[in-house]
């Protein structure tokens, strides 16, 4: 049980939400979470459910998605190891705006409602670090506004690798590594573009060298080439 509770402080402790807290603090947030594993393709979260917990992800990968009426699947967002969803729907009451599946196999940390408003409430560094978080999504939100706006494959595309980077990238001598494994019908979702058009345009950037594929299916941009303005 000890071990558990270890294995419960250091997972938690990597969470941006609780990142500033102390061990004990983070000792008493493991007493509220229950763990549970979802596989590959399991749906977590079905869209239009009335939510009553906050999900964290010690480890995997989930999509948030919707799907049109053709059966055509949009993905809003995805979220890694590390990253939490779920509290919108605490905060406002409303249901759940997508649905939420496994792109792998996952472990995550269930919080109740309940507990989730004990803790913003009484740990004032969990309020600001969940204020940061949102604002940082509503700037996301702007961006793909921005993204979605463009009619060229091209632009939507980078535009999309350009918010990625701003979390996700890492600067290295010969460019920037944007730590995002992403297949090429994961960026056709969020694009609304086809996976033939993302082929295209990713082929294209390979053969002029804009990008290269990093051993760990990474893609690496060329130093610069994120921030420069598309050609009219």
């Amino acid at each position: 049980m000890q071990d558990m509770k270890n294995v419960k402080i250091d997972f938690l402790g990597n969470i941006r939400l609780f990142s500033s807290l102390t061990d004990e603090e983070l000792l008493g947030i493991s007493n509220m979470v229950t763990l549970k594993e979802f596989v590959k393709n399991e749906i977590i979260l079905h869209e239009e459910d009335t939510n009553e917990f906050m999900y964290i992800i010690l480890f995997g990968k989930v999509k948030a998605i919707q799907t049109t009426r053709d059966g055509k699947e949009i993905i809003l967002a995805i979220h890694h190891s590390e990253e939490f969803f779920g509290e919108i729907s605490l905060i406002d009451g409303k249901t759940s705006s997508a649905s939420v599946v496994a792109m792998e196999n996952s472990l995550v940390a269930i919080i109740s409602r309940n507990d989730f408003y004990s803790l913003i409430f009484s740990q004032k560094k969990v309020l600001e670090n969940l204020l940061h978080v949102l604002c940082s999504r509503l700037r996301e939100s702007w961006e793909r506004i921005h993204m979605l706006n463009f009619k060229n494959s091209t632009e939507r595309i980078k535009t999309l690798f350009r918010t990625l980077s701003y979390d996700r990238g890492e600067q290295t001598d010969e460019g920037i590594i944007v730590k995002f494994k992403l297949t090429h019908q994961d960026i056709a979702n969020m694009t609304g573009l086809t996976r033939e058009s993302v082929t295209r345009v990713l082929d294209k950037w390979k053969r002029d060298r804009e990008i290269t594929v990093t051993k760990d299916k990474f893609i690496k941009f060329r130093t610069g080439f994120l921030e420069e303005d598309l050609p009219l």
